[in-house]
């Protein structure tokens, strides 16, 4: 029976984080679809679709996940400080965007606090371990709210990585349309149509925020804003500056490219040499025992079935 509940339990579980993953994953995706697919689809019905049949349109995350997390985040938010929502949409912006808002995501790091809390009063029932009920559910809620935060992490530390990489290349095929006549923005733009990455969709949203009418000079601070790498800092003072002072932008950029592959030839020899550091530790324990065990191993067998250590 106890094994029943666990089972049971394991699987809500589960669940539930699944559901948590792909609010977290697919929801922006999904929300941002094809709208002027759907908008045709609209138009071309020759009957009016009904309330109910527009909302099952709507996919999963929007009907089911998207509402949930804004519940949980109404409470969360309730008594979060201003300084936490804060540090939460920084941290977004950061990371590119995975999540909507800072509201839905701190309805998703409330939500996973519940769900550790419950797993750990579920587990704590059935083993009728009642002397830490108390601290050990407290320590699961703390570690369930703290994860999403972990995960958001890595995304703004994996997104910073691309940048760094495709920043030097970025900047080579800017000195390229520069010098072929197009002008800063159009370079931009070409950055933008030819790759996929983040720093191409950082040029792309700079761009967007131009023709809507903010100045280059904003665009290009708020873009260094929401990426936090010293290199694309470097790139974004060199270009205001020469716009401010009328120095060519080709040259500067040039200069940057050469300063930016300079700076990532370090980096891999930097890398480089602390490679055979960062295997020692496991080609100590976990390759040498390995590799001693398959050598000494028969020597030890025989040794024991010789009876030899029995005479000492």
């Amino acid at each position: 029976m106890n094994m029943t509940v666990i089972i049971i339990g394991g699987v809500v579980v589960l669940g539930a984080i699944a559901l948590i993953v792909v609010g977290l994953v697919f929801a922006p995706k999904a929300s941002g679809g094809n709208l002027q697919d759907r908008l045709k689809d609209y138009a071309n019905l020759d009957t009016p679709m009904t309330l109910e049949e527009i909302e099952m349109s709507l996919p999963f995350t929007e009907r089911i996940v998207v509402p949930i997390l804004q519940t949980i985040s109404r409470s969360v938010t309730r008594f979060a400080p201003q300084q936490v929502m804060e540090k939460a949409r920084q941290d977004i912006e950061l990371a590119g965007r995975p999540v909507k808002s800072a509201e839905i995501f701190m309805g998703i790091k409330g939500g996973a606090a519940i769900i550790f809390l419950v797993f750990a009063i579920l587990i704590l029932s059935v083993t009728g371990q009642s002397g830490t009920y108390y601290a050990f559910s407290v320590f699961a809620a703390v570690i369930g709210y703290i994860l999403p935060g972990v995960w958001l992490g890595s995304k703004i530390k994996q997104r910073q990585e691309d940048v760094i990489k495709s920043l030097p290349d970025a900047l080579d095929l800017l000195v390229i349309c520069v010098e072929a006549g197009l002008g800063c923005e159009g370079a931009m733009a070409k950055v933008a149509e030819k790759w996929d990455n983040e720093l191409s969709k950082a040029f792309a949203r700079v761009l967007q925020e131009i023709r809507l009418g903010k100045l280059r000079v904003e665009a290009l601070r708020e873009m260094d804003k929401n990426i936090g790498v010293s290199d694309v800092t470097g790139f974004v003072a060199a270009i205001i500056q020469a716009t401010q002072f009328g120095v060519s932008i080709a040259k500067v950029l040039r200069i940057q490219a050469e300063q930016m592959r300079i700076q990532r030839r370090q980096r891999a020899e930097k890398k480089a040499q602390e490679a055979p550091i960062k295997m020692l530790f496991p080609m100590v324990f976990l390759t040498f025992p390995s590799l001693f065990i398959v050598l000494l191993g028969p020597a030890v067998l025989q040794i024991l079935e010789s009876g030899a250590l029995g005479a000492f």
